[in-house]
């Protein structure tokens, strides 16, 4: 049996009448930049957040950077961030001018660590973004505690936690601002680009939604240096159809994801570990072993799809070779990118599928 990574195009097929519904909706609306559809998965999406405000933009990366900037965050400023996480958590920081300062992550659970958090901070410390990687939730309430001590803004980066709860509270306003992404590959993805801020101050999504469009509040009176990155509505109306079955596909990752922890029990592969009060999204089930390129070589043989988030860490890429960290002064997330291996966990993944899975790796470690 062929089992790819993901399968993007069953999700549609599943919503196929409900998304085309919403697509023609918009090509006849005459409406096709912001309007009644963006405004009304704003309204929605927010509300399934437990958040006040929703503000849709272009795109994952897009968020971070107008979250820094409705800060008023840039150049001579820090910015704590993963040293475990994909480059974009760190790119948003550049983006404004900032300096990414990162920390090491805690290998149970593959997020920000923090008991590390305070000997990182400086004078010149403005936030935190923690990642909540793979759909896990990182410490909230530790990354807050911190944060508050110091006086620093917090952003979350949920861009892979969409309908993850942390203490019983969905991930979407325990901190200044939560930025999201609805790339395809993500739990509610789009047929495109486009992402999201959500937060319960009122103030910086005002702010947000100047800075997305230009800078204008009114149209040809610009009060601030802004941008184009709005969330283009026939990606709204898409995103409006799914909403409704998010839930409905996180129980089946979290079922699939139960199995692979049973599966794997007691053998020499280590699967990530939740600490109670979390509630995963599992946007990833990543596995970890010293073997991890054999292993895959044997999936790819047995037509199992895998891929690696992430091989390279952001402080040993070419992009951040400036900030001169060496290959070891992250050893932590130096060794979870050598090691780490992401199974399929889509919510279209059968049972059958599964299993497949499964037989492939159990035979091969």
């Amino acid at each position: 049996m062929n089992v790819p990574f993901l399968d993007l195009r069953a999700a549609y097929l599943e919503l196929k009448d409900a998304i085309d519904e919403g697509v023609a909706r918009v090509l006849s609306s005459g409406y096709y930049i912001l309007g009644p559809e963006v405004e009304a998965f704003e309204a929605e999406f927010a509300h399934y957040c437990e958040a006040a405000e929703c503000v849709g933009l272009a795109n994952g990366l897009d968020a971070l950077i107008l979250s820094l900037r409705a800060l008023d965050i840039g150049p001579g400023d820090e910015v704590i961030v993963p040293s475990n996480t994909y480059i974009a958590t760190w790119l948003a920081v550049s983006a404004v001018g900032a300096h990414p300062v990162p920390v090491e992550p805690d290998p149970a659970t593959h997020n920000i660590d923090v008991d590390r958090l305070a000997q990182a901070v400086t004078a010149r410390t403005r936030a935190i973004i923690p990642v909540h990687l793979y759909g896990q939730p990182a410490d909230i309430d530790g990354v807050l505690a911190v944060a508050r001590a110091h006086g620093l803004a917090v952003i979350e980066d949920a861009a892979q936690a969409h309908g993850a709860r942390y203490k019983g509270k969905r991930i979407g306003a325990h901190s200044d601002l939560v930025c999201w992404s609805f790339y395809p590959g993500k739990n509610l993805g789009a047929l495109g680009d486009g992402g999201a801020v959500t937060t319960n101050r009122s103030d910086l999504a005002a702010r947000l939604r100047m800075l997305r469009n230009y800078g204008s509040e009114k149209k040809y009176h610009n009060e601030v240096k802004g941008v184009n990155s709005r969330l283009d509505p026939i990606q709204a109306a898409v995103l409006r159809a799914k909403l409704p079955h998010l839930d409905e596909w996180t129980k089946r990752r979290q079922a699939l994801a139960a199995g692979y922890h049973s599966a794997f029990a007691g053998t020499s592969l280590i699967c990530p570990e939740t600490p109670a009060g979390i509630e995963p999204v599992w946007h990833l089930f990543v596995i970890r072993t010293v073997d991890r390129d054999w292993l895959q070589a044997r999936l790819t043989e047995s037509s199992v799809g895998t891929l690696v988030h992430y091989p390279v860490p952001p402080h040993m890429q070419p992009a951040y070779s400036d900030l001169k960290l060496k290959p070891d002064s992250l050893p932590i997330a130096r060794r979870l990118a050598d090691e780490v291996l992401s199974l399929p966990i889509g919510p279209h993944l059968t049972p059958d599928m599964q299993r497949t899975v499964i037989d492939a790796v159990l035979s091969a470690i």
